[in-house]
């Protein structure tokens, strides 16, 4: 795997620093993310667009579940997390809790804590892979649905859209 290839000619330091940098950016672009959100109506986050998921408040719901899932196969605490019933607002303030306490876990992690192999074995798919790989996943998986929903903001008219860009947070955001 390319990947695999990039971590054995990554020094331990550039790898711990990369993936500390990267669920910053999680944090931080997460934040922006619910700083805008939260200025929009709530019957909006709700209503039905065209997208992979009906509306940003289950989108976020979806996002809050996935980071939750991959967060938990990582630390082996996992546990399902019911987000389906609550508020976009506890989503919201759920999403920035969990994104914080990923970022903390991941500031203390040793290198060889993060070259850690994790085995995963779900009825979909098995495989193993180092912490640091699906720590990027995670955040991948974020950005992913992040520009969905900025997309699903501007069919709803929304015009005053955050730039949550990863090269804009490396050189303004931090």
């Amino acid at each position: 795997m390319i990947l695999e290839n990039l971590i054995e000619k990554t020094s331990d330091e550039s790898l711990s620093g990369f993936v500390r940098n990267y669920v910053d950016y999680n944090l931080w672009t997460n934040l922006a993310l619910v700083n805008w959100l939260s200025s929009k109506p709530v019957p909006l986050l709700e209503k039905e667009v065209i997208s992979s998921f009906p509306s940003i408040s289950l989108t976020l719901q979806h996002m809050w579940q996935m980071q939750d899932y991959w967060f938990a196969l990582i630390t082996k605490k996992h546990k399902e997390k019911a987000v389906n019933a609550l508020s976009v607002s506890k989503v919201m303030s759920g999403i920035l809790a969990q994104s914080a306490q990923i970022a903390d876990a991941v500031s203390v992690m040793s290198a060889a804590e993060l070259y850690e192999e994790v085995t995963i074995d779900q009825p979909w798919f098995t495989c193993a892979f180092a912490v640091s790989e699906y720590l990027i996943q995670l955040v991948n998986h974020n950005t992913f649905h992040r520009g969905q929903i900025i997309t699903m903001g501007r069919q709803l008219g929304f015009t005053d859209l955050p730039i949550t860009d990863y090269h804009y947070y490396n050189i303004m955001g931090k």
